[in-house]
């Protein structure tokens, strides 16, 4: 089923700053990749400024690769990753966005875990989180409860599995369940990715995504889909909405990918490229 009417219409006086301020926190060292492909979403998806805070030895070369992006460079630990002294500059920045999302490539490096579960209670926007800020928040999951506002979670299975204390089998038998369950207890909206992803909403809303194909089971396509739904919550969608229509468009975009190259060798900048063309059709399903 299509989630139709959700896209916001653009009125000819629009100027960068309605269609969205995105602030993401992503990248460490050796994963640069990962917060390149998030930002790259959330540009293709229309949001009008992305911001992108990352550790201080990537910023150079991001500066090249991503040249429609800002960029916030913050403290980092020994290792490339993001350090705890940096939190101040975040949360000034997640205050002059308009969502927020982490996690895409941040490493597992305890100090960084540390980082995002100080962060989770004091962001006052919509976040969505994502990867590495998921592994950060599987050892307290109650964090969420301290949460001032609802959070998109997009874990796949093996992510979900770490936030109930389930293995994957059980998670992939039971993925309907298992995933409005969680969203009612911690008052989230979950986004279970795999075949036939599932998008649940603590008001007990839920959709399955019937878009997307076997090749976008690549590195770096999940990443892609976390800057989609930063940049719909940026444009004032809902939660709900703007996770199950970041998950259509980006099924969507894998769609037209494959239908012109095939389905292996399917790579995640191949989505990237193919989000406005998604829009488009899906813009013109509603007319």
């Amino acid at each position: 089923m299509i989630p139709s009417g959700l896209l916001p219409t653009r009125p000819p006086t629009l100027h960068k700053g309605d269609a969205g301020r995105v602030f993401i926190l992503a990248g460490a060292q050796g994963m640069s990749g990962a917060a390149a492909l998030c930002v790259q979403g959330a540009l293709r998806t229309g949001a009008g400024l992305v911001t992108l805070g990352l550790p201080k030895r990537l910023h150079n070369p991001m500066v090249e690769k991503l040249t429609e992006a800002l960029f916030i460079v913050l403290p980092e630990t020994s290792e490339g990753t993001l350090s705890l002294a940096g939190l101040p500059t975040i949360l000034q920045a997640c205050e002059h966005a308009d969502a927020v999302a982490i996690g895409p490539g941040l490493s597992q490096h305890s100090q960084t875990k540390q980082l995002v579960r100080q962060l989770l209670p004091k962001i006052t926007k919509p976040l969505v989180l994502d990867a590495d800020g998921l592994n950060a928040l599987a050892e307290e999951v109650d964090l969420l409860c301290r949460r001032p506002l609802p959070t998109i979670l997009t874990p796949h299975p093996g992510e979900m599995g770490r936030l109930v204390r389930l293995s994957v089998e059980d998670v992939q038998r039971d993925r309907q369940r298992i995933a409005t369950a969680f969203a009612k207890k911690y008052r989230v909206v979950v986004v279970l990715k795999g075949h036939a992803t599932v998008v649940a909403s603590f008001d007990g809303e839920r959709y399955l995504n019937t878009t997307g194909n076997p090749g976008m089971a690549s590195g770096g396509t999940g990443d892609v889909l976390t800057g989609m739904i930063a940049a719909l919550l940026g444009q004032q969608l809902s939660w709900f909405d703007a996770a199950r229509l970041g998950v259509y468009l980006h099924g969507l975009a894998g769609d037209l990918a494959a239908a012109e190259r095939g389905q292996v060798g399917l790579i995640a900048s191949d989505i990237v490229d193919r989000i406005p063309f998604a829009i488009r059709q899906y813009q013109q399903q509603e007319r």
